[in-house]
């Protein structure tokens, strides 16, 4: 055996099979800890982050070249925690997403080569998307648009993470795959939701005060009723409580569904730990989706035992509602039903009764980043720079128009029909829970869109784009439903060839 051959035996044995549990693993401890602690010590504690995340990162970009699954799994995580990471530094987190989100594309695209095979992204979902996607890149020639960077920034957000959608095809190349992933969602979820019952119950911490006091307009948002909002480990309490409300729905569909006891009970605790945590929120919006999500479960499942169980969730939730109270919480739940007394929801309806002459007459719309935080960083002098969309589909029909709008709702209509037709079809019991508890998702996000720009928020937009693929999946591994489809073809296939015996 040569001294390379000899070399790399000896590493692979001391890594891969002691899983450096030997004296190489702790020298490699010490060193590790000894240079970020000089580095630290001498360049500053940003460089010594940076440093460790490239010690770390690049072992971990080699185990993504060859499970994407782990990809998609930090992906997840940074999701999660970009808006946390804003808190202590202007650290490139997004960036660092973004460079991961491309790099996982890379990686399908070279195993593609090695071993062509596209079957995974052959849906019509697939095609919406990319003609989205197509029509979003048209929009760097707007002719009304005033700056470069901002539809740069803008289709980042709105374009650049949909490619996971074909990521996540790729990578669910098994039942188990993706229940792996949507455990992964909850489980983050859940740790999310516990931390946010933490600030409630203990208070926040002092760093935590500290931020939230630092900008006066954070504070007032946040600040309200004489109580802080719970917001987790996120920026603000809507976009954290929109994420409770649709997962929490999620959850107790899975409780309800075809799943072992335990599973059952965890999924339903964790449920009402996120519904709590939404409470504490404060948002009004998440507290509608949650009566909504049922309701369209009942539409889809019509089951006796399913609208008994809604109508007395119905009839308890109906009480509170009406029922008196001096709870501030309790107070800003109840206004989420009576929109007329809520000014904020006023002001959006003028905002949005102003701008529908300008959407009408501008097919193209006005350019991506024209609105919004962009609009004010790169077309200050824009009158839609002050414009405050508040909406979803009023930003993507005031920059992209309401060509922009009729393709975006395409999309989002063709990934719901998707979803309730394969979960009709197929018949494996947890399939085709895991279809009912993804529809519910994705039809809550399109309502929760209505009033709040959602969908390209972080962690939401990649459970968005993970719901999507799974629904493209998930029917891949129901032998019942594969062998119908067979079925039917080889039925059509026969009814040709006697119509054109027929003729001939």
């Amino acid at each position: 055996m040569s001294s390379v051959a000899a070399l790399s035996e000896w590493v692979r044995t001391k890594v891969v099979v002691e899983k450096l549990n030997n004296p190489l693993g702790f020298l490699l401890i010490i060193g590790i800890t000894g240079f970020l602690g000089l580095a630290i010590g001498f360049l500053g504690i940003k460089m010594g982050v940076l440093l460790f995340a490239a010690i770390v990162g690049i072992p971990l970009m080699l185990w993504m070249f060859v499970n994407e699954q782990v990809g998609l799994a930090a992906c997840l995580v940074i999701g999660f925690l970009i808006q946390l990471s804003y808190k202590f530094g202007d650290y490139p987190v997004g960036t660092m997403l973004d460079g991961l989100t491309m790099f996982l594309v890379v990686t399908v695209l070279v195993k593609q080569i090695q071993k062509p095979d596209w079957g995974f992204a052959k849906s019509p979902i697939s095609y919406y998307i990319i003609g989205w996607m197509a029509y979003s890149f048209i929009q760097v020639l707007n002719p009304m648009a005033q700056s470069l960077l901002a539809w740069v920034y803008t289709v980042r957000s709105m374009t650049l993470l949909i490619l996971l959608y074909f990521v996540c095809c790729y990578s669910f190349s098994s039942l188990a795959r993706i229940k792996w992933v949507l455990k992964l969602t909850i489980a983050l979820t859940l740790g999310a939701a516990l931390y946010g019952l933490k600030q409630e119950w203990l208070g926040l911490a002092d760093w935590e005060r500290a931020w939230l006091y630092a900008d006066p307009l954070r504070a007032e948002l946040i600040v309200q009723w004489g109580r802080e909002r719970v917001f987790s480990i996120f920026s603000d309490p809507t976009t954290f409580g929109i994420l409770m409300a649709y997962m929490a729905v999620f959850c107790v569909i899975l409780g309800l569904g075809a799943f072992k006891p335990w599973q059952r009970i965890v999924l339903i605790g964790s449920a009402v730990a996120m519904v709590l945590s939404m409470a504490y929120g404060g948002s009004r919006t998440p507290v509608v989706l949650i009566p909504a999500g049922f309701v369209f479960y009942v539409i889809l499942t019509l089951q006796t035992r399913v609208m008994l169980f809604t109508g007395v969730f119905f009839i308890f939730g109906t009480a509170a509602m009406m029922k008196g109270t001096s709870n501030p919480v309790m107070l800003r739940i109840q206004s989420a039903f009576n929109p007329s007394k809520d000014a904020s929801f006023e002001v959006r309806e003028k905002s949005q009764e102003m701008i529908k002459p300008f959407i009408q007459k501008h097919p193209f719309g006005a350019g991506m980043g024209t609105t919004g935080i962009w609009g004010r960083r790169f077309s200050p002098n824009h009158w839609l720079a002050d414009f405050p969309p508040d909406s979803g589909y009023v930003r993507v029909a005031v920059e992209m128009g309401w060509i922009g709008l009729i393709l975006y709702m395409a999309l989002l209509f063709k990934i719901q029909q998707q979803g309730v037709y394969y979960y009709i079809r197929v018949k494996d019991p947890q399939i085709k829970t895991l279809y009912l508890g993804l529809n519910v998702i994705v039809f809550l996000l399109i309502v929760a869109s209505f009033p709040q720009e959602i969908i390209i928020l972080l962690p939401t937009s990649i459970i968005f784009y993970i719901t999507a693929a799974a629904i493209v999946r998930l029917k891949d591994f129901d032998p019942a439903f594969n062998e119908a489809i067979a079925a039917e073809q080889e039925a059509l296939a026969l009814s040709q060839e006697k119509e054109l015996s027929t003729i001939d």
